[in-house]
Parts: structure tokens; sequence; C-alpha cells
């Protein structure tokens, strides 16, 4: 068995890696080069994969200790500013101390995030079996990947795996707004019919982050909207040039939607917890559907089974 990759499967390899420095949007690649290498190549196959975990499950771990880094950063920052408060200058300099700390800290996140994947580029464009820290050695006992197999017979990635895997990595993309349904939306079109597992998943991860984007983009728009009625309340009441009661409706819709917006955002990380879990149970080998919109997949899916088979009747 030749290990020595060919040129087409270290250009699918680099696509893939570096398509993650396009922060969401080249989520999809991965998933084209695996669609496109399978049961062709297991260097391009696995280095895909690989690229579509580190984009989908890297990033939820990343965005996650983002934030665990920024609160800790913050609070210590609160607590040094409270014990020397009475010294102007000591309080100065521990801000300007702790403004420093969080640049680095966001700046030096955000360039590790984008510098393995550029390690992975040209490690792979040297033909080089790269892998990530954790989740490259993780993935290939997974995957059943041995890349210095000496068998005359190929033997191919774990199949059921690998739609395991990519069904997973769309449900723990919901993290990344928008670009994220690109995920199960590219995986439902090219492989969709060769799994119907594959295909169940990604309809409905697919119809389930679309709701989840929707809300928020309604979220959105619900408190422009309370902030729009709210500044032509205030102009028309001076045109008119009338009392404050002019203001008094526009200020209360404006309350209103402030409500709306606050319940739909603090709902949001719920159902954004609620995709991770789902992408946790497909990994473990679980055929998991989300409250309702599952069912309603699954029922549509035998409908379309079921004529199917009246039709070649």
């Amino acid at each position: 068995m030749n290990t020595v990759p060919t040129t087409e499967e270290r250009t699918w390899a680099v696509i893939a890696h570096l398509s993650a420095i396009a922060f969401g949007m080249g989520i999809l690649l991965p998933i084209i080069g695996w669609s496109e290498q399978r049961r062709k190549s297991n260097y391009a196959s696995f280095q895909c994969l690989q690229a579509l975990g580190y984009q989908s499950l890297g990033f939820t771990i990343w965005v996650l200790s983002y934030l665990v880094v920024i609160i800790l950063a913050s609070m210590i920052l609160l607590i040094m500013l409270g014990s020397r408060g009475e010294n102007s200058e000591n309080m100065d300099t521990v801000a300007a101390l702790g403004m420093v700390i969080i640049f680095v800290v966001v700046f030096g996140f955000l360039a590790i995030y984008l510098l393995l994947p550029i390690i992975a580029a040209v490690s792979c464009a040297l033909g080089r079996d790269f892998r990530y820290p954790i989740l490259g050695n993780r993935l290939g006992r997974y995957l059943a990947y041995d890349p210095v197999s000496n068998s005359e017979e190929q033997t191919w990635l774990l199949e059921d795996h690998e739609f395991r895997w990519v069904a997973a990595m769309g449900h723990l993309s919901i993290l990344i707004l928008l670009w994220g349904m690109l995920a199960p939306l590219t995986a439902l079109l090219l492989q969709g019919k060769h799994s119907l597992f594959l295909k169940f998943q990604s309809m409905q991860t697919l119809i389930y982050q679309a709701a989840v984007t929707v809300l928020y983009f309604g979220a959105v728009f619900v408190y422009m909207f309370g902030i729009f009625l709210l500044v032509a309340g205030m102009g028309i009441a001076e045109n008119l040039q009338t009392g404050s009661s002019e203001v008094i409706p526009g200020f209360i819709i404006f309350i209103i939607a402030s409500f709306i917006t606050i319940a739909i955002l603090l709902l949001i990380p719920l159902l954004h917890v609620i995709g991770q879990y789902a992408g946790y149970r497909v990994l473990k080998g679980d055929d998991y559907h989300y409250p309702l919109v599952g069912r309603l997949v699954e029922q549509w899916m035998s409908k379309q089974v079921n004529s199917g088979e009246e039709n070649l009747l």
C-alpha cells in the first residue's frame, strides 16, 4: 500500500485545513473534500474530517476557553482595582496592566487558533500525517485510520464512524452563527443519499439551527423595532411641542421589546447546549432526535420512503 500522498490528496488536505481561517464560512470545504476523497484516499479523508472537527468541536472548546479566561481576567482586575481604590496612581497602573493582559489573552488565543491550521496545511503540503493536539489521535482511533499499513488489500476508514463524525460535527457547529448551517447542509446534499442516518441527522440539524438563527435575528429585530418606536415617539412629541405623554406609548413598547429580547437571548444559550449535547450523543452511537423537530423530520422521511416503495411496486 502506497503511503506517500499524491498531489491531489495533499491539495484537498491543505484546502480543508486552511478553510479554518475563514471563521466559519469555510466549514463546508472539509466536508466537500471528504465526500470527494472518501474511498479514494484515507489520507485526504482523514485530514478533511480532522479539519472539520477542528472547525466545529475545536471552535466550541476555543470559545468556551475564551470566555472562561476573559471572565477570570476581568474578575482579577476588578479585585485588584477594589483593593487599591484609594490610591489613584496604583489604580491607573493596575487598570493599564489589566487592559494589557486582556489584550494579550484576546489576540493570543486568536493567534493560536489561526496558527494551528496553518501549521497543519504546511505539514500536509509536505505530505506528512499531521495530527491536531488531542483531537488527531483520538479521531484516528475512532476511524481506524492507519497511515503506515503495509497490507496489500485496501482497508478504508470505518464508514459508520465517518457518517457519525460528520453528523456530530454538524450538531456542534451550532455555535458558529449562520455559517454553521453550511455543515449539515453540505453533508445532506453530498452524502445524504448514501446514509439514511446522516440524512436524518443533517436534515433535523439544519432545521434546528435555522430556527435558532431566526430566533436570534428575531430578537435583534424586536429590539431595534422598540428603539425605532421610542425615537419616533420622541420626535413626534418634539415636533408637536406637546408634553411627555406623547412619548409614553413608545417608551412602553420599548420596555416590552427589551424584555422580549432579553428572554430570547437567555434562551438561545440553552438551545446551543442542546445542540452540543446532540453532537455528543451522536458520537456515542445514539440516534438522537431533537424535541419536536426530530419527530417531524422522521415522519417526513418515512413518508418519502413509503412513497418510493409504492412507486417501485
